[in-house]
């Protein structure tokens, strides 16, 4: 059972049929211009979309809101110094605001940022700061349907190999995202974030965690691997800091708040260029755009998520669902992750080929049926077309993404969601597909506006 009881409750929205039909007809098919209130289960996103504790709002209370050494800056700066172990913090608003300053600060034009999986907006601050970033999944990642515990870490061989040829690329940084959203949810092995750490330390190069999901990274670690099964998950999770040159984290996943992120650095020299970019930027090194009480209620958020029951219950919740859709006849991403769990969109609806985005035509569908949105991570996200529209570039694999909010919803809201593919699934030849109709050059997902594909005759 879960860990908590329900204090506060919200009303979501029940609607028909005909008014999700009119509501996806006005925002183009765009999941993300849909109003909140017309959506019963959203699982879009898991950033920023949990359940504050009551703990946390207590804390929040005590919020110090001066503008520079606020004592709310001073408990967090403690907080999650203890956790990282790192001597320079810096506060952020949120994730992407810190992979800003950060690659600001570090990258050059012309230098290769390589990763295990960059997400969406690393990806792009990466890129606007004249760098390349440059993915290396391991071989196992490239599998969805086995059980390979680790399919988030980054390939071993293909990084000593980008090492050693940099004179060629000059690599900035190894970032390792854990878990490993782009890759399906999936967490990085400590052995592998080891021998990762040791080849950043042969060639000189810094190793920064993506930090978002430290705390089910480090859950996953004490479920699989050997010699962790005694540990705590904040144990794995201090070893794994420490393993690193610094972090960038958006606090909105496993700080489980409605905002803010954080910078930790060990180079004195980096973290000043940081901070001077922050002041500028973002806000004064004490909040960091961030109110006092937004300090207080992370502080408090990073005490509890790596809670050995919280994240039981986290698991068990995706497994159930997991379970569900199973059931249902639709495939997902082996093994079920905690954040999120991925739908093989494409092999539920084989008829519609990637230039027709089934991803995409899945999340409609969801939406369309039982009111649900998700997110497309297929060829809409990651493919490409020419000046005419024609497909020059498929994603891998066309996925759709169920994120899971933390302790917002309970068993009978997921049963919905099983069900609603179900139906999916008893007729998918009835799905139809997508094409786009106006784009934006930079994360084009986001703003995207597609229409069906009128069916031949």
């Amino acid at each position: 059972m879960e860990p908590y009881r329900i204090k506060v409750v919200e009303p979501i929205a029940i609607t028909t049929r005909a008014q999700r039909e009119e509501a996806l007809r006005r925002v183009a098919y765009n999941p993300f211009d849909l109003r909140s209130d017309e959506v019963t289960i959203d699982l879009l996103s898991d950033s920023g979309t949990g359940a504050l504790s009551a703990a946390q709002l207590a804390a929040g209370m005590n919020g110090d809101e001066a503008y520079a050494g606020s004592r709310s800056f001073y408990r967090w700066h403690e907080v999650v110094t203890e956790l990282t172990g790192y001597p320079h913090i810096l506060p952020t608003h949120q994730g992407r605001a810190a992979e800003r300053v950060l690659f600001a600060s570090l990258l050059k034009p012309g230098s290769t940022v390589l990763s295990n999986t960059h997400f969406d907006t690393t990806r792009a601050n990466v890129e606007l700061s004249g760098a390349q970033a440059r993915d290396l999944p391991c071989a196992e990642a490239k599998d969805l349907d086995s059980d390979y515990p680790f399919k988030g870490n980054i390939d071993l061989s293909a990084l000593q190999q980008a090492l050693e040829s940099a004179h060629e690329s000059p690599v900035a940084a190894v970032l390792m995202t854990i878990t490993n959203n782009g890759g399906g949810g999936q967490p990085v092995s400590m052995d592998n974030l080891k021998e990762t750490a040791a080849l950043c330390r042969r060639y000189n190069v810094p190793m920064i965690l993506d930090a978002a999901r430290f705390a089910e990274n480090a859950w996953l670690v004490t479920r699989r691997e050997p010699g962790y099964q005694d540990r705590t998950p904040r144990q794995v999770a201090e070893e794994a800091f420490r393993l690193a040159d610094g972090c960038i984290m958006s606090a909105k996943k496993d700080g489980i708040v409605h905002i803010g992120g954080f910078i930790g650095l060990k180079d004195p020299e980096l973290a000043e260029r940081c901070n001077g970019l922050l002041i500028a930027t973002e806000g004064f090194s004490t909040y960091g755009g961030l109110a006092g009480r937004d300090l207080d209620m992370m502080a408090q958020g990073l005490t509890e998520v790596t809670e050995p029951s919280y994240l039981a219950e986290r698991a068990e919740i995706a497994d159930y669902l997991a379970g569900r859709i199973r059931a249902a006849g639709v495939d997902i991403v082996e093994p079920a992750g905690l954040h999120a769990l991925y739908l093989n969109a494409g092999r539920l609806l084989p008829h519609i080929p990637p230039h027709q985005y089934p991803g995409t035509a899945l999340v409609v569908e969801l939406y369309r049926r039982g009111g649900i949105r998700s997110a497309e991570l297929g060829s809409l996200y990651l493919g490409e077309e020419d000046a005419e529209g024609n497909p020059i570039k498929s994603a891998p694999y066309e996925l759709v993404r169920l994120a899971l909010p933390r302790r917002v919803y309970t068993r009978s809201h997921y049963d919905h969601v099983a069900q609603t593919l179900a139906e999916i699934a008893q007729d998918p030849g009835s799905v139809q597909g997508y094409r786009i109709a106006r784009q934006s050059p930079i994360l084009r997902h986001f703003s995207i506006e597609v229409e069906p594909v009128k069916s031949e005759g």
